[in-house]
Protein backbone atom coordinates (compact mmCIF):
# COMPACT_ATOMS: atom_id res chain seq x y z
CA UNK A 1 0.00 0.00 0.00
CA UNK A 2 1.60 3.91 -1.02
CA UNK A 3 1.01 6.04 1.44
CA UNK A 4 2.74 9.02 -0.11
CA UNK A 5 5.80 10.95 0.48
CA UNK A 6 7.26 11.30 3.89
CA UNK A 7 9.42 13.66 4.57
CA UNK A 8 12.45 12.41 7.25
CA UNK A 9 14.68 15.04 8.91
CA UNK A 10 17.66 14.47 11.11
CA UNK A 11 19.94 16.73 13.46
CA UNK A 12 22.88 15.47 15.03
CA UNK A 13 22.06 14.57 18.28
CA UNK A 14 21.00 10.99 19.86
CA UNK A 15 23.16 8.81 17.95
CA UNK A 16 21.20 9.15 15.51
CA UNK A 17 23.64 7.58 13.04
CA UNK A 18 22.70 4.38 14.98
CA UNK A 19 19.18 4.03 14.89
CA UNK A 20 17.46 6.54 12.15
CA UNK A 21 17.55 4.03 9.17
CA UNK A 22 16.43 0.93 11.14
CA UNK A 23 14.10 2.31 13.70
CA UNK A 24 12.30 5.32 11.21
CA UNK A 25 13.58 5.06 7.58
CA UNK A 26 12.95 1.48 7.13
CA UNK A 27 9.78 1.03 9.20
CA UNK A 28 8.25 3.56 7.14
CA UNK A 29 9.55 1.95 4.13
CA UNK A 30 7.86 -1.35 5.14
CA UNK A 31 4.85 0.68 5.83
CA UNK A 32 4.48 1.96 2.07
CA UNK A 33 5.82 5.62 2.02
CA UNK A 34 7.77 6.76 -0.51
CA UNK A 35 10.80 8.67 1.54
CA UNK A 36 12.58 12.10 1.29
CA UNK A 37 15.63 12.04 3.64
CA UNK A 38 16.50 15.43 4.43
CA UNK A 39 19.52 16.09 7.02
CA UNK A 40 20.86 18.90 8.61
CA UNK A 41 24.83 20.17 7.56
CA UNK A 42 25.88 19.18 11.25
CA UNK A 43 24.91 15.45 10.90
CA UNK A 44 25.70 14.43 7.43
CA UNK A 45 29.50 13.65 8.37
CA UNK A 46 28.15 11.20 11.27
CA UNK A 47 26.27 9.18 8.51
CA UNK A 48 29.16 8.46 6.20
CA UNK A 49 31.53 7.78 9.27
CA UNK A 50 28.75 5.05 9.73
CA UNK A 51 28.70 3.83 6.51
CA UNK A 52 24.81 4.66 6.35
CA UNK A 53 24.15 7.13 3.39
CA UNK A 54 24.29 4.42 1.31
CA UNK A 55 22.21 2.47 2.95
CA UNK A 56 19.73 5.25 3.53
CA UNK A 57 19.64 5.97 0.02
CA UNK A 58 19.16 2.22 -1.04
CA UNK A 59 15.35 2.87 0.51
CA UNK A 60 14.71 5.55 -1.66
CA UNK A 61 14.79 6.55 -5.29
CA UNK A 62 15.07 10.71 -4.21
CA UNK A 63 18.19 12.05 -3.39
CA UNK A 64 19.25 12.44 0.19
CA UNK A 65 19.63 16.48 0.32
CA UNK A 66 21.40 18.23 2.82
CA UNK A 67 22.51 20.94 0.23
CA UNK A 68 19.87 23.77 -1.33
CA UNK A 69 19.30 23.85 -4.74
CA UNK A 70 20.82 26.32 -7.02
CA UNK A 71 17.77 29.01 -8.17
CA UNK A 72 17.96 27.65 -11.53
CA UNK A 73 16.87 24.08 -10.86
CA UNK A 74 13.43 22.64 -10.00
CA UNK A 75 12.45 21.14 -6.73
CA UNK A 76 13.34 17.79 -6.96
CA UNK A 77 9.79 16.54 -5.43
CA UNK A 78 6.75 18.10 -4.21
CA UNK A 79 5.90 19.41 -0.47
CA UNK A 80 5.67 15.52 1.40
CA UNK A 81 2.09 14.80 2.74
CA UNK A 82 3.75 14.05 6.05
CA UNK A 83 7.13 14.96 7.85
CA UNK A 84 9.18 13.44 10.98
CA UNK A 85 11.52 15.25 12.25
CA UNK A 86 13.64 13.15 14.61
CA UNK A 87 15.64 13.65 16.76
CA UNK A 88 15.59 17.55 16.70
CA UNK A 89 18.36 19.42 18.44
CA UNK A 90 17.53 21.95 20.95
CA UNK A 91 19.30 24.41 18.51
CA UNK A 92 16.78 22.80 15.41
CA UNK A 93 13.64 23.34 17.40
CA UNK A 94 14.36 26.70 18.16
CA UNK A 95 15.28 28.01 14.52
CA UNK A 96 12.40 26.28 13.68
CA UNK A 97 10.22 27.95 16.11
CA UNK A 98 11.42 31.46 15.00
CA UNK A 99 10.96 30.47 11.32
CA UNK A 100 14.82 30.19 10.01
CA UNK A 101 15.58 28.27 7.29
CA UNK A 102 18.98 28.28 7.39
CA UNK A 103 20.18 25.03 5.93
CA UNK A 104 17.84 23.00 3.61
CA UNK A 105 15.98 20.90 6.48
CA UNK A 106 14.51 23.57 7.89
CA UNK A 107 14.03 25.38 4.92
CA UNK A 108 11.90 22.34 4.13
CA UNK A 109 10.37 21.65 7.45
CA UNK A 110 9.53 25.34 7.55
CA UNK A 111 7.69 25.45 4.37
CA UNK A 112 5.59 22.51 5.24
CA UNK A 113 4.20 23.93 8.48
CA UNK A 114 2.63 26.22 6.36
CA UNK A 115 0.97 23.84 4.02
CA UNK A 116 -2.65 22.47 6.23
CA UNK A 117 -2.82 19.55 4.78
CA UNK A 118 0.90 18.33 5.73
CA UNK A 119 1.44 16.93 9.28
CA UNK A 120 4.63 17.41 10.69
CA UNK A 121 5.79 15.62 14.00
CA UNK A 122 8.84 16.97 15.79
CA UNK A 123 11.28 14.50 18.40
CA UNK A 124 13.20 17.00 19.95
CA UNK A 125 16.33 15.56 21.78
CA UNK A 126 17.19 17.97 24.33
CA UNK A 127 18.29 17.08 27.99
CA UNK A 128 16.90 19.13 30.89
CA UNK A 129 19.39 21.06 31.15
CA UNK A 130 18.64 22.69 27.45
CA UNK A 131 14.81 22.49 28.39
CA UNK A 132 15.02 24.79 31.03
CA UNK A 133 15.99 27.21 29.29
CA UNK A 134 13.58 30.21 29.06
CA UNK A 135 12.41 30.08 25.73
CA UNK A 136 11.99 26.35 25.55
CA UNK A 137 8.46 26.79 26.26
CA UNK A 138 7.85 29.29 24.19
CA UNK A 139 9.42 27.35 21.25
CA UNK A 140 7.34 24.07 21.80
CA UNK A 141 4.47 26.22 22.24
CA UNK A 142 4.48 28.43 18.52
CA UNK A 143 5.42 25.46 17.10
CA UNK A 144 2.09 23.42 18.80
CA UNK A 145 -0.37 26.49 17.79
CA UNK A 146 1.34 26.25 14.42
CA UNK A 147 -0.04 22.56 14.31
CA UNK A 148 2.74 20.96 15.04
CA UNK A 149 2.98 17.33 16.54
CA UNK A 150 5.44 17.63 19.70
CA UNK A 151 6.60 13.88 21.21
CA UNK A 152 9.14 12.50 22.75
CA UNK A 153 7.66 8.89 21.88
CA UNK A 154 10.58 6.54 20.86
CA UNK A 155 11.07 6.62 17.20
CA UNK A 156 9.33 3.33 15.90
CA UNK A 157 6.21 5.11 17.71
CA UNK A 158 6.36 8.20 15.27
CA UNK A 159 5.23 6.34 12.57
CA UNK A 160 1.96 5.62 14.36
CA UNK A 161 1.19 9.64 14.69
CA UNK A 162 0.59 10.10 10.69
CA UNK A 163 -2.70 7.82 11.07
CA UNK A 164 -5.59 9.57 10.36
Amino acid sequence: MTRGLLGLVASGCGGVETWFRTDLAEPAARRGWRLAITLTPAVVPWFEEAGELDELQALTDLEIRWNPRMPSQPKPYPTPDAFIFAPASANSVAKLALGIGDNQALTALNEAIGVESCKVVVRPHANADKRRHPMWDTHIATLTRAGVIITDEPPAALLDLLEP
